[in-house]
């Protein structure tokens, strides 16, 4: 494959990561907002399913185009900029692998109560605060692996 096309291919992963995450965190946010059992399940269910189909692929996509790059640039994987980007991806995955059983779990939850007509249970709130939480530095790494490819800077 020539450089360019690797490339694309690797700026492509990103905007996919980047806006899967943003579009996930959104919808997941908005249901729950609306307390609404059923909705939580249901938007719950296509978040999951899109964090598999588009997030895992990309995710997946992303170490392989970069290595490739890296070897046709000549860029040492040592090279501080990319050791960062490289320990942040680690970083990014260690929350994001958890965020998806959340999300699995919350929309079972949610469909439970729906079924039941109960409220969501306590389990459903813990678990959405800690999914609030591993998004943070899990987004952040991700903004930040961005923001090295763009600048590679000496660090």
């Amino acid at each position: 494959m020539t450089y360019l096309v690797l490339k694309y291919l690797h700026v492509l992963g990103a905007i996919v990561i980047l806006g899967a995450g943003t579009g996930i965190a959104f919808f997941m946010l908005m249901a729950h907002r609306s307390r609404d059992a059923g909705f939580i399940a249901k938007t719950a269910g296509v978040v999951v399913l899109a964090d598999l189909v588009f997030t895992a692929s990309a995710v997946v996509a992303q170490p392989v185009t970069g290595l490739l790059l890296a070897y046709q640039a000549g860029i040492p994987l040592v090279s501080p900029w990319l050791a960062a980007a490289l320990a942040l991806y680690v970083v990014a995955g260690a929350f994001w692998l958890p965020v998806v059983w959340m999300q699995t779990r919350m929309r079972n939850l949610a469909a439970e109560a729906a079924a039941t007509a109960k409220p969501l249970p306590p389990a459903y709130h813990r678990l959405f605060g800690w999914w609030f939480a591993f998004g943070i530095p899990g987004f952040g790494s991700v903004a930040l692996i961005l923001w090295l490819m763009i600048a590679k800077p000496d660090l």
